[in-house]
């Protein structure tokens, strides 16, 4: 198999065939950012016209490279490649760039565009993203790879502009990858010099080759607008196996334009159509707008031809492997598919079957039962894995060298942790899950939106859910924070109250197979929640569910959740004790409850009967329950630090105070 070398010349007709097209349809839509593309389009071209394998016939194929442009607001660049390389993505819908319905959107978006392997835009997530594609890659590749042939062997490309590398994310997912040895893994730096602003001199005047260095990474500084330099640093690059490597490309953005080049105002807005008509002129290029010469359809024609007889030989291979090692076959099936066992529900009980504890420790119980049913889950904890139960016992940990375990050690980034755990769910064969304590979930926010965005099945295990932290006072109580995380659309939140709970909140993560689930787990023990026998286990999935209740109307109903509906029981007969009668409601999960029909959300919160909701954290989230009549106890300032028990009562938040305002409010 040979593809038709190509040569300098042919290069940079395809690299203006892209600058062009990206030129074309930011003018076009009269929105964009036409200077990257303009700039990195040498680059672009070099790697995927000699490097890049993929098929775009089967663009989800499991040993394709991946590439990500992790400086998303470049986006003309990806669609100009998908549509010169014959992924379903027509010149029609370059024309319709920024429009409402195209399959071009400002940033590209996984899911959305055929060929995008992950939604970027925000600078830095790409990248880190990157590093947990080439982790999650790693450990595939050892865990099928034989002597005879490799089904996993692919590279992770990242394109990285200077505002990626100046967001922190970059340095805590570049020490990672540095630490992990991650060979697998190539970042081509387009260093155009500036940003919004201006120059990056404005700002930064770091030695981005040294940084990469010292975070043990192989590195090499180009032209990036040489083609021989460019192809020979791309093959270095992934000859270096035992190191990431990152190509620092010196570039001009808004390559060719006589008024516009290495200028700020290239950036993100269009040329102008005398600035595009004087670029035409500079660059030879005697083409219209959205027209691509012949030859560049035929260079890309040829490298496709290529990666099909690649693709076929793969194929041809993997039916090989298939037969000789049918216990590999089958953990590559349940590993990429990820079938539930039929038993998975009550496996996971049976863990913690009439335990009572921490819920923390009862996620850690659950998880033991959860991954020797579930070969594709894998995760850990940044830097907090014995307060977190985040650990898999008996698996080994993913390391220097060794990527057969299960147990990742993120450091303390969880940032990064975050984005690595996306970019594993985006390579595909692993449900990653990630952990730390609730109140640093702002760290990571980002990533948990992108999670969110993406519809990625990834588990945020977030421990130490509330003031009960106790003695560390409030930097580290988390107040706000649950709230926050209810406020981003398609994040399952769940904040059990007991093991029961908690095993079915581990239960919907697994089943949640198109979005992301946080796990809201208490620091301090809580009792077995007692239950009615008509519960079932059905009920707690739907996110809210009848806890206990008396005969006939109830006088108030009390919506808690987690480490609260223990506290809401036991006020409930205090009030009882008063003649009152209480219906206590469970709520782990505010958004699977919601989503329940309006009969069954009724037929738990009657019309007219008044309602109160109890947790330890703001209140906003409950108003779509509570209405403008509802009352919710819980807490509206920052904690203290002071033992657990102590802040209850300082908070009003024991079983008494909670039963003196739920009285108050009914006046009685």
């Amino acid at each position: 198999m040979h593809q038709t070398a190509i040569t300098a010349t042919q290069a940079r007709l395809c690299a203006d065939a892209i600058r062009f097209l990206s030129v074309d349809a930011v003018e076009q839509a009269n929105s964009g950012h036409p200077g990257l593309p303009m700039g990195a389009a040498d680059c672009a071209f070099a790697l995927w016209g000699n490097f890049l394998t993929f098929n775009p016939n089967d663009p989800r194929w499991p040993n394709r490279d991946r590439f990500v442009l992790s400086a998303g607001h470049g986006s003309m660049l990806l669609y100009s490649l998908l549509n010169l390389f014959g992924y379903d993505l027509s010149l029609d819908e370059l024309k319709h760039f920024r429009q409402w319905g195209s399959k071009t959107p400002g940033h590209p978006e996984f899911g959305h565009t055929v060929g995008v392997e992950v939604t970027t835009g925000p600078l830095g997530q790409g990248f880190a993203n990157g590093v947990g594609m080439a982790i999650a890659a790693k450990m595939a590749a050892e865990r099928f790879n034989t002597t005879d042939f490799k089904p996993i062997d692919n590279t992770i490309y990242v394109l990285s502009g200077d505002g990626c590398l100046q967001e922190g994310i970059s340095y805590e997912a570049a020490s990672l990858a540095g630490h992990l040895k991650l060979g697998n893994l190539v970042c081509i730096y387009d260093d155009n010099g500036i940003t919004i602003e201006g120059k990056t001199s404005l700002a930064w005047s770091e030695d981005v080759a040294g940084r990469f260095t010292a975070a043990g990474w192989h590195v090499q500084k180009i032209d990036g607008h040489d083609y021989a330099q460019i192809t020979t640093a791309i093959a270095a690059a992934k000859a270096e196996t035992e190191l990431p490597s990152i190509i620092i490309a010196t570039t001009h953005i808004a390559f060719g334009s006589p008024a516009k080049q290495d200028s700020s105002a290239a950036h993100g807005s269009p040329l102008g159509k005398d600035e595009i008509a004087a670029t035409r002129a500079n660059l030879g290029w005697q083409y219209g707008p959205f027209e691509i010469p012949q030859e560049v359809r035929d260079i890309c024609a040829d490298r496709l031809d290529y990666l099909k007889q690649c693709y076929a030989e793969w194929q041809c291979g993997f039916a090989g492997w298939r037969s000789a090692n049918p216990e590999k076959s089958a953990l590559w099936d349940d590993m990429w598919t990820k079938p539930l066992p039929s038993n998975l529900t009550d496996e996971l009980i049976s863990a913690v079957a009439g335990k009572a504890g921490a819920t923390r420790s009862l996620s850690g119980a659950v998880l033991q039962k959860a991954a020797a049913l579930m070969p594709s889950l894998a995760g850990g904890s940044a830097d907090l894995a014995p307060s977190n139960n985040s650990d898999i016992k008996g698996a080994a940990s993913v390391n220097t060298g060794s990527f057969i375990g299960r147990n990742l050690h993120f450091g303390i980034r969880e940032h990064a942790m975050g984005a690595v755990m996306n970019g594993m769910a985006l390579y595909g064969c692993f449900i990653p899950y990630g952990a730390t304590f609730l109140v640093f979930s702002d760290y990571c926010r980002p990533a948990v939106r992108l999670s969110a965005l993406m519809n990625l099945q990834v588990v945020y295990v977030f421990t130490h859910d509330s003031f009960f932290v106790g003695e560390d006072g409030p930097t580290h109580q988390p107040i706000e924070h649950v709230a926050s995380l209810r406020m981003i659309p398609g994040l399952q939140v769940i904040r059990p109250a007991d093991g029961l709970e908690t095993a079915l909140a581990w239960d919907a993560a697994l089943r949640h197979t198109n979005g992301p689930t946080a796990l809201i787990l208490s620091r301090q023990n809580l009792p077995v929640i007692a239950r009615g026998s008509e519960c079932s286990n059905g009920d707690v999935l739907k996110g809210g569910y009848l806890v206990s209740a008396p005969a006939g109307t109830p006088e108030v109903v009390v919506m808690a959740s987690g480490s609260e509906v223990h506290v809401a029981q036991e006020a409930a007969a205090l009030l009882a004790g008063r003649g009152v009668t209480v219906r206590v409601v469970s709520v782990p999960c505010l958004e699977q409850f919601m989503a329940q029909p309006q009969s069954y959300r009724d037929g738990l919160l009657p019309a007219g009967i008044p309602r109160v909701a109890v947790e330890a954290g703001r209140g906003e989230s409950w108003g779509r329950l509570l209405g403008c009549d509802g009352l919710f106890i819980g807490i509206e300032h920052f904690g203290a630090s002071a033992p657990g028990d102590v802040l209850a009562q300082q908070f009003g938040l024991t079983s008494p105070q909670v039963a003196d305002k739920i009285a108050a409010f009914l006046g009685k």
